[in-house]
C-alpha cells in the first residue's frame, strides 16, 4: 500500500506544481484529483485519476487497473458522496453518483474507445467496473 501511496503523492505534487498536467503514464491524459472522505476513518483522501467529459457531464472510472476489487476511493464515495474535485487550477464541490445501466456501459465504452487501457482493465476482471458521475454541487 505504501508504494501506491507514494506513487499517488508524487502524481498529486506534479499535478499541483504544473496546473493540472502530469507526465509519465498520464502524459496528455485528462487527470483530476478526487477528494473523498474515508468510509470508516472519516479522514480526507485524495486520489489522482483519469476522467471523461462527455455531453456536458464529468465521469470517473473505478477500474483499479482491472483488479478484482473496487478501489478504496469508490467505497469512500458510496459512503460519503460529497466530494471535492480538482481539475487544472480549479476546485469545486460535487456529488458522486454511480451510473446505472445502460448509461454505465455507454460511458465506459466511450472511455475505452478513447483510452484502450480501459478495455484491457475490463478484460482483466470479472467485476463490473463502476462509472461515477461527478455532479457539481
Amino acid at each position: 500500500m505504501a508504494d501506491v501511496d507514494d506513487w499517488n503523492r508524487q502524481i498529486i505534487e506534479e499535478f499541483r506544481a504544473n496546473q493540472g498536467r502530469v507526465g509519465g503514464p498520464f502524459e496528455g491524459a485528462p487527470i483530476l484529483l478526487l477528494h473523498t472522505t474515508g468510509a470508516r476513518s472519516g479522514a480526507e483522501r485524495v486520489n489522482p485519476m483519469m476522467y471523461l467529459d462527455l455531453d456536458g457531464h464529468r465521469y470517473v472510472f473505478a477500474s483499479k487497473a482491472g483488479s478484482d476489487t473496487h478501489p478504496d476511493w469508490y467505497h469512500n464515495l458510496v459512503a460519503h458522496p460529497e466530494v471535492t474535485v480538482e481539475v487544472g487550477t480549479d476546485a469545486y464541490q460535487a456529488v458522486a453518483r454511480p451510473l446505472a445501466e445502460p448509461d454505465r456501459t455507454r460511458v465506459y465504452d466511450e472511455q475505452a474507445r478513447r483510452y484502450p487501457g480501459f478495455e484491457e482493465y475490463r478484460q482483466k476482471t470479472s467485476r463490473v467496473i463502476p462509472v461515477v458521475e461527478l455532479i457539481p454541487a
